[in-house]
């Protein structure tokens, strides 16, 4: 691949997809709900935004797929050693002759989309208001390697239940934040956009949308700041959900310990137990590499993360490929053009290497991780990386008031369940309506 002068994508972007004032009006028009939602708001403190990427950033992509050097095989026949190159090249010719992001972008446009400034930075979030009275405020968060593109298939459910086998009791209003070096919303500048200080910025969104009283929810990264949210408990946060756990705070001391040290596990574990202790010395030993490269060195990948697009996939491929319930096989749980959707949205906003400084940031903040007392919920997917058992998940959260084990699902759980994970914060929140 030939170099090219470095493009700031981000600041392109934010050129190219505002809306102008005649779009603006027209929007408006278009969409009362989310007008309405913007009322107490002073003019000009939430933009509308829409997706319009250059086509010559499209052009730019295929010629660099094109024009890919590969490595050699693998040495074995499984993926022990990473992405396998057959899988790889296939996506990969799919993405420089097939694929189309138009439609993708379309998916976005067709959503009510808006940028506001947070404590310096631009974010971007998709709002969507139910048609339903008394529908609950909810704030969902995404992960990585993961985007908004991972939770708009469960949009429709969670605010319109009643079109989606669910009751009107049940709607949600939804708001969909990137987070900070994410995707559409502006890449920090400086240190310290750690999971604590996104979560008092997503409770700044919240009021600013009109929202005194509101849920928080999310797996992955999301799961930690809405985790964060829950220990600051600002007022008007209702509860949470979780559909990841945080090892680090559930797991008892001594088998941290043991896990630390390679110590065998405790003699007095259950069978249960004793499944959850192998797999977290598995995880630690074979699956955590990506985690320790990005909390200490996302610089350094970063720059095979800008300027490889084939170097992106594979990194992001891998870990789709380690999460989903379909354990090493991501196109069963999501198509190609699902996967292709999140890729292609970090390749053209150039996030790949903002988006990994939160594991930087989480690692330096060291924020004292202290027990939840607010009233949470947690969904346990089979698929998912730690599945810890309740005894486990209340040493964290001290309120727990929902925990349920599902049988299908992995880490992505919006993305590949979106009907079961939509049922799933149906009853999980409906204790706290009544609030």
């Amino acid at each position: 691949m030939t170099a090219q002068q470095p493009t700031d994508t981000s600041a392109l972007s934010r050129r190219a997809l505002l809306l102008n004032g005649a779009a603006v009006a027209a929007l408006a028009l278009l969409r009362p709900s989310t007008a309405d939602a913007a009322v107490p708001l002073e003019a000009g403190d939430i933009r509308p935004f829409r997706v319009d990427v250059p086509t010559a950033e499209l052009v730019e992509l295929r010629r660099r797929l094109a024009g890919t050097r590969w490595p050699e095989p693998e040495t074995v026949d499984d993926r022990s050693q990473g992405v396998p190159l057959a899988k790889l090249q296939a996506l990969v010719r799919y993405w420089e002759t097939d694929y189309d992001w138009r439609k993708a972008e379309a998916k976005l446009n067709a959503l009510p989309q808006f940028l506001t400034n947070i404590d310096g930075l631009d974010i971007h979030f998709i709002h969507v208001r139910s048609r339903h009275p008394n529908a609950l405020p909810l704030i969902m968060t995404h992960g990585w390697p993961g985007s908004v593109f991972e939770l708009l298939h469960v949009i429709g459910p969670l605010t319109d239940p009643t079109a989606h086998g669910g009751k009107a009791q049940d709607a949600f209003h939804l708001v969909l934040p990137s987070i900070p070096g994410f995707g559409f919303s502006e890449k920090p500048k400086g240190t310290g956009w750690n999971p604590e200080r996104i979560g008092r910025a997503w409770d700044v969104l919240m009021k600013r949308l009109g929202y005194a009283n509101y849920v928080s929810q999310g797996g992955d990264w999301g799961a930690i700041i809405s985790d964060a949210m829950g220990r600051q408990a600002p007022p008007g946060l209702l509860g949470i959900h979780v559909n990841r756990i945080e090892r680090a705070t559930t797991i008892p001391p001594e088998l941290a310990r043991a896990l630390r040290s390679g110590d065998p596990a405790p003699a007095n574990l259950t069978a249960e137990e004793r499944v959850v202790f192998d797999q977290a010395r598995e995880f630690l030993k074979t699956g955590f590499g990506y985690a320790a490269i990005m909390g200490t060195r996302p610089q350094t990948l970063g720059y095979g993360l800008a300027d490889s697009p084939v170097g992106l996939a594979a990194w992001f491929y891998d870990k789709l490929a380690d999460w989903v319930f379909t354990r090493g096989e991501p196109e069963r749980a999501l198509n190609r053009d699902e996967i292709l959707n999140n890729i292609t949205l970090y390749w053209l906003t150039n996030s790949g290497t903002a988006s990994g400084r939160i594991y930087w940031e989480n690692n330096a903040g060291n924020a004292k991780r202290t027990a939840i007392s607010i009233p949470a919920a947690v969904t346990i997917f089979p698929g998912e990386v730690y599945r810890p058992p309740r005894s486990w998940a209340e040493r964290t959260y001290r309120n727990l008031i929902y925990y349920n084990r599902v049988d299908k699902g992995g880490h992505f759980a919006a993305w590949e369940e979106p009907q079961l994970f939509s049922a799933e914060l149906r009853a999980a929140f409906r204790p706290l309506r009544r609030f």
